[in-house]
């Protein structure tokens, strides 16, 4: 990466920091705060009865206080990612990003704490003094060997959970790996010899956690920065290494590494070389887990192993090591079910929830949300995607029921079934929910063409792209143009080696394409000079063209301008009687879940066959997003109330949908308040078929349809993703003018995603 890739990346990261406001987290309050009555159950006098309770009976925190769900995440700053011992304070954002991260992941609120204090003893007094105030604590960034101490005084003294994710999260992850690694290379944990590199915190639970899978401690050989750990050795060792100090003449990672069916990296880059790797046995497993730069490269190592079985802790290779499967989940199963440590069992069973997710066949959901990727257990799928959404229910029931079952569970739960089922109906709380789209779309090839490429907005969302996916996107605008503002707003990106650009203004492809619009619309009052002229000024039909051409597989516009007006010249050069727009969908990312909108733009009156093709279309889509589509047809009336226009509609469109089987639920005419509450609904319709609440209200008229779209985004703090053009194969996307770069980003992985029997 050039020094001015890497200049635009560290601005970009400083600006998301600071604005718009400073740091990535803020408090909310839970419960209102309108009135003095309020104010009389918050604080004095009503604060009383929770206090005496607690005094009482301390398990009553759990249920008066935010302390349940509440993590300490806490570092002294000594060791902090790749950047060494830069001090608690310079440690904040990085303990930030971990509290974002449980909040994200397992909705559990994180307070992050950063402690003066180097001396491991009093840093340990300091974490056993705070027990009263959190649910658990996750110990961060704290170097070698005090966090082995600070660890263990903690864990001795405190009745909540303490854990070391930079040990444990990283040798659960690690043993999850193995465990499927082995499984693909037929072999077993008790007969292999491991070669490892690095004696820190990391690698040194890494190993221990092998250990407990099976693992001969006598086939472990440590390597560090001055070789091999062995007996009598001197030279910077503490207890952890000297556990596994071999009884050797042999000195050096070479002289080792024979023979070795693993290698476990975590040390630094380049460490393992290919004659190195020629020495192993047949199929090695190499954990390469050093960032940004691992020990060895797979495609390095596969010169001389093809048939090798890698990971790395990076995200652009198969099988990505990475925390984020464990921290979340464990201590989601840990709070839920109030223990008092994560034991051994907690962990394995982490590990195993892991593993055993790796290897089952994915639901049709899934499959769908990951399209494009592969999802086969094997080699290059040892571990699920660190943004699998089945991860919480997997993971955090099987952590609580091994709480359970060793005793260290306060609150037992009654069903872990039905608590599994309540964790994966929380799981789309957020923009989490796009992840696996994205996901799809890195590993797709499909051409994506905006048609205002000069915007801003369509810039900044170019190099995201570039970031995010494989796609190369084109743009549509003039060179000097958008060289400007790409040096204007500090962005590295450049036409013909980031993006392609189409100039309006002088293309070697003008005469192909009015040629082409004027073919298509000669009957419709359409002249050659016309057609010169549109294709000279017009992009969004120059863009329309060039996916009718076979130039781009999907088209963005609409960042100005009106929905209708760019829609017109999509209909008319890529309609057709297979493709024909018939409705659009606006996916609403509220705080407790993803509500989708239908037809908010496209027709104001759709007829009843309008109507149900946008509700076959909402039901394709929705399932992109591994969710079970629960439709509702809302109107004035309710189940026949009234006669109105709408209601009439409807009931037309629910006849068409009963007239074939259906793989989704749907019912209406109905209120929108009767779609949104089931108990609602079962007063005023017994017999209705929807099953919970409706996640996909579709309207009779787009004023409505709109209208509640907009009060979602602008008074309900819902994010849009959207609108999805439904019925043109995934061949065009007409977004709103106030779509932010992130929303285009978003667009684009949707656009960029080959779906089968897209609506």
């Amino acid at each position: 990466m050039s020094e001015q890739q890497n200049e635009t990346l560290r601005q970009a990261a400083l600006f998301y920091h600071e604005h718009p406001k400073p740091g990535k987290l803020e408090i909310r309050a839970t419960k209102p705060m309108a009135n003095g009555r309020d104010l009389s159950r918050a604080y004095s006098p009503g604060v009383a009865e929770a206090c005496l309770e607690i005094k009482e009976d301390a398990q009553n925190a759990a249920r008066y206080t935010s302390k349940g769900n509440l993590v300490a995440v806490i570092s002294n700053g000594t060791a902090v990612l790749g950047l060494g011992n830069i001090g608690a304070l310079a440690s904040k954002p990085v303990m930030e990003g971990k509290a974002v991260l449980f909040k994200k992941f397992a909705n559990i609120d994180a307070f992050d704490i950063e402690v003066n204090e180097s001396d491991p003893e009093k840093l340990a007094d300091i974490v056993c003094s705070l027990e009263p105030t959190f649910g658990a604590v996750n110990l961060e960034d704290i170097k070698a060997p005090d966090c082995f101490i600070v660890e263990k005084i903690c864990r001795e003294r405190m009745n909540i959970p303490v854990f070391h994710d930079d040990q444990h999260g990283t040798a659960i992850v690690v043993g999850a790996a193995a465990t499927n690694a082995l499984h693909v290379a037929g072999k077993n944990f008790e007969d292999i010899k491991i070669v490892s590199t690095g004696g820190g915190a990391a690698g040194i639970a890494c190993l221990n956690m092998l250990l407990k899978l099976g693992v001969k401690r006598e086939n472990v050989w440590l390597c560090d920065i001055h070789g091999l750990v062995y007996e009598g050795r001197d030279v910077d060792m503490n207890p952890q290494k000297a556990a596994f100090a071999q009884k050797s003449g042999l000195r050096t990672l070479e002289d080792v590494i024979d023979g070795a069916d693993m290698f476990l990296g975590l040390s630094g880059p380049n460490v393992l070389q290919p004659e190195m790797v020629s020495k192993m046995t047949k199929q090695p497993i190499i954990f390469a887990l050093a960032n940004p730069n691992p020990e060895i490269l797979p495609d390095l190592a596969r010169e001389v192993a093809p048939d090798a079985i890698i990971a790395t802790g990076r995200s652009d290779f198969p099988n990505q090591v990475n925390n984020v499967l464990c921290f979340p989940f464990i201590f989601r199963g840990a709070l839920d079910v109030g223990a008092t440590e994560i034991n051994d069992e907690m962990q394995l069973a982490c590990i195993d929830g892991i593993a055993a997710l790796a290897r089952a066949t994915t639901s049709a959901e899934a499959a769908a949300a990951y399209q494009g990727e592969q999802l086969t257990f094997g080699a290059d799928y040892l571990i699920p995607k660190p943004f699998d959404p089945r991860l919480v229910g997997v993971v955090s029931s099987s952590v609580a029921k091994a709480a359970m079952e060793t005793g260290v569970a306060t609150r037992p739960l009654d069903d872990i079934e039905a608590y599994k089922e309540r964790l994966n109906q929380s799981v789309f709380k957020s923009a989490l929910l796009m992840r696996p789209v994205f996901d799809a779309a890195r590993s797709a090839s499909r051409s994506i063409v905006f048609a205002e490429g000069e915007d801003e907005r369509v810039l900044r969302a170019a190099q995201a792209i570039l970031e995010e996916t494989t796609e190369k996107p084109i743009l549509i605008g003039r060179p000097e143009v958008v060289e400007m503002r790409c040096e204007r707003m500090g962005l590295n990106i450049r036409h013909g080696r980031d993006f392609d650009l189409v100039n309006p203004e002088n293309d070697p492809r003008y005469r192909d394409y009015w040629e082409t619009y004027h073919q298509i619309m000669c009957r419709d009052g359409v002249t050659p000079d016309l057609a010169r002229a549109i294709m000279r000024t017009n992009s969004t039909a120059i863009a329309a063209v060039m996916v009718q051409r076979g130039e781009a597989d999907s088209m963005i516009c609409g960042t100005f301008g009106e929905y209708r007006w760019h829609l017109k010249y999509v209909e008319q050069i890529l309609g057709s009687k297979k493709h024909r727009p018939h409705g659009a969908l606006s996916m609403m990312i509220l705080e407790d879940g993803p509500l989708f909108i239908a037809d908010t733009h496209v027709r104001s009156e759709p007829t009843p066959e309008e109507i149900a093709q946008s509700v076959i279309g909402a039901a394709r889509h929705v399932k992109r997003f591994g969710l079970t589509p629960r439709i509702a047809l809302c109107a004035q009336s309710q189940f026949g109330s009234t006669n109105c226009d709408t209601g009439q509609r409807i009931r037309a469109a629910i006849d068409i949908l009963d007239s074939l089987p259906r793989d989704f639920i749907y019912e209406g005419e109905m209120n929108i308040d009767a779609a949104l509450d089931p108990d609602l609904c079962a007063r005023v319709f017994p017999q209705n078929r929807l099953q919970g609440a409706a996640n996909v209200l579709v309207f009779g008229h787009a004023d409505a349809a709109s209208g509640v779209r907009n009060i979602l985004k602008m008074k309900g703090g819902g994010l849009e993703v959207g609108p999805i053009l439904m019925g043109m194969g995934n061949r065009a996307h007409i977004v709103n003018h106030s779509i932010s770069s992130r929303g285009l980003l978003n667009m684009a992985a949707i656009a960029g995603t080959p779906v089968a029997h897209y609506g």
